[in-house]
């Protein structure tokens, strides 16, 4: 399992494609704290905080989950190397979990360098070390349970099809619909006493409430349970071949 993990980290960063993506989500989130003027900008709000951060990266999470899994299942498809893998000595849940976490250990190496960022306002401002650490800190918690649950869905829809470009449209699709759809159909208020379930039901709810500092175990729970099920999901899918 642990040289199915290595290859699959060590043939993302062997791939100019790897550090496109670990650069244009640096580059975007970036640009808009530091360069773009307006509320979102750090040098403009007046604050201490990191909080654009947050905003910003869900959803360039959105867009970078799907593009470092698309080809997680769909190249070993197209190219015929799923059968020889699955003749190893690996489980499917070994096979999914290796590639899983090769997925959710790229993006954390993507959101390293933001602690810069973390860094850079705690010490340059007007008082140094003054910066909500532990609303930043849960922000951060928060970030990477949202992150493991858009590699998930990745892996997942990576699973349906040979086509890598399908792959990441598919994964996109299902990650918005998680993350916000589910909030914007309550929010219509058409489900009467059921909307509030319905929002709980999204991402964004949960990452909210981690955002503000507190680590919920319902929140926790949420996480877990929502990248447990895509990950059944896609092993079987996997298993799917034997019927």
């Amino acid at each position: 399992m642990f040289t199915l993990l290595r290859k699959e980290i060590s043939s993302f960063l062997s791939s100019l494609t790897g550090y496109l993506v670990i650069a244009v989500f640096l580059s975007a989130v970036g640009i808009i704290m530091w360069l773009f003027p307006g509320y979102l900008n750090v040098l403009d709000s007046g604050y201490s905080t990191i909080d654009t951060l947050f905003i910003v990266a869900p959803w360039v999470f959105l867009f970078l989950g799907p593009a470092i899994t698309m080809r997680s299942f769909s190249e070993e498809k197209r190219t015929g190397t799923l059968e020889l893998l699955v003749t190893r000595p690996l489980s499917d849940w070994q096979i999914v979990l290796a590639k899983y976490f090769a997925g959710f250990l790229l993006v954390v190496f993507s959101l390293l360098p933001t602690l810069v960022y973390y860094y850079s306002v705690s010490n340059l401002g007007a008082t140094p070390g003054n910066i909500d650490s532990g609303g930043t800190w849960g922000s951060y918690i928060g970030l990477l349970f949202l992150a493991g649950a858009f590699v998930a869905i990745g892996l997942f829809a990576s699973s349906l099809t040979e086509s890598q470009i399908i792959s990441f449209i598919l994964a996109v699709i299902i990650s918005f619909v998680c993350y916000y759809g589910f909030e914007a159909l309550g929010a219509l208020g058409i489900m009467g006493s059921f909307d509030h379930l319905v929002i709980k039901l999204g991402i964004n709810d949960h990452y909210l409430s981690m955002s503000r500092g507190v680590i919920d175990s319902r929140d926790v729970l949420y996480y877990f349970s929502l990248i447990f099920l895509f990950l059944l999901f896609t092993k079987t899918r996997l298993q799917s071949r034997k019927w």
